[in-house]
């Protein structure tokens, strides 16, 4: 998972990055913060990675979640929810050693100053989910879409999360959303400084990929999805059966 933070007091732009599979088909349950630096007569860009070490309630090794920033009562904290990662190691078998299951559906809600993470439990949460999308504003997060493993389906859903990051603890409350579509592994990019986002490509089924594009606006009304003309597919892409690709930022899409 990684997730954008913007520049704020005087610190540069920078990204977190969290799990993800090694070269070695692991799956890692590392946190590294990337920032850039383009100081200096020849304005030479140089990229900084340094890991970062969370506190209590930790997430575990996974892949195909959500990381957000989120921002409430003058406070900001990093949100991760969803997942994949292999069979505990007390239930794994010769035969299913490399088989995956989706994480458990809590919701870990980390300070980016004290790096003290915690873990919360919300009934509107039931299942566990993994490639799905998710766009943040101010105090709310929205999980949209994901395949979900037991059933090997992508059901249509849409949560709204709330984080009020009050001085004792923070306080999560969760919504279910009627709006949802059935989506996973769909690139999201955004093209401005303002909360709207471009939904590029994912699958709808195991056999059939998404070839419409839409448009996100979230405000302070909730979300709302529009349609928007897709690009001119080249045939590669249009036959392929994989979609493989990410945001390039500023609206661009590799």
């Amino acid at each position: 998972a990684v997730c954008r933070l913007d520049p704020y007091d005087g610190l540069p732009e920078s990204y977190l990055i969290h799990g993800g599979r090694t070269p070695n088909n692991e799956i890692s349950s590392s946190l590294y913060v990337l920032t850039t630096d383009s100081r200096g007569c020849n304005r030479k860009l140089t990229l900084c990675c340094k890991e970062r070490e969370l506190v209590g309630e930790v997430p575990g090794a996974r892949y195909g979640h959500t990381m957000s920033i989120v921002q409430s009562r003058g406070k900001t904290a990093c949100v991760l929810f969803g997942g994949r990662s292999y069979m505990p190691s007390g239930e794994r078998t010769t035969e299913s050693w490399n088989s995956v299951v989706d994480c458990p559906p809590q919701v870990f809600l980390f300070d980016l100053e004290s790096g003290r993470s915690s873990a919360h439990t919300l009934p509107e949460l039931s299942d566990g989910q993994a490639f799905h999308l998710a766009f943040a504003r101010e105090d709310c997060v929205y999980f949209l879409g994901g395949h979900s493993l037991p059933s090997d389906s992508r059901p249509p859903r849409l949560f709204r999360l709330r984080v009020e990051l009050l001085q004792s603890s923070p306080l999560l409350s969760c919504e279910t959303l009627e709006t949802g579509i059935s989506i996973s592994s769909a690139i999201i990019t955004r093209p401005g400084p303002t909360h709207r986002y471009i939904i590029l490509g994912g699958y709808q089924s195991d056999s059939q990929k998404r070839m419409e594009c839409s448009t996100v606006i979230v405000n302070e009304k909730g979300i709302h999805f529009e349609p928007l003309q897709s690009p001119q597919w080249t045939a590669d892409i249009t036959h392929s059966r994989t979609w493989f690709g990410s945001s390039a930022g500023d609206g661009r899409v590799l």
